[in-house]
């Protein structure tokens, strides 16, 4: 089996600890929890809905890097730090997924300094060969 390790997708921000981004293995991306981070924690966007939209941005650059994308996502887990965001959260999650629906967990927890964080599983396609 062969593993590898995204520490960093092209365009985002370091990982925070000592983690990757992303690991890919057995045809399947696993990647770290996303947060609306643009350049660097302390650049986060102003209004929830556009938080979601750059954690989503965030997680869409480490699944491209890992050859796969948002429309190959099977689990998604979101962690939010208040009940009440979940519905803007689900509007805008819709402007991502629409009709593809990968399976969900949506939690409320304490974060360090952002407002939520996502963590995907995708498949990875099998890359035709040429």
């Amino acid at each position: 089996m062969t593993i590898r390790r995204i520490h960093a997708a092209p365009g985002s921000i370091e990982p925070v600890g000592p983690y990757s981004q992303a690991v890919v293995a057995n045809g399947f991306v696993f990647t770290a929890g996303q947060v609306p981070a643009k350049s660097s924690l302390e650049d986060q966007p102003e209004t929830f809905a556009e938080q979601v939209r750059q954690t989503i941005r965030n997680l869409e650059a480490a699944l491209i890097e890992a050859g796969s994308g948002l429309e190959h996502v099977v689990k998604v887990n979101t962690y939010l730090t208040e009940p009440d965001q979940l519905a803007e959260y689900n509007a805008v999650y819709e402007e991502f997924f629409g009709p593809h629906k990968p399976a969900r967990t949506s939690v409320c927890v304490s974060l360090w300094g952002v407002s939520l964080e996502i963590e995907c599983v995708a498949v990875v396609p099998a890359q035709e060969e040429k």
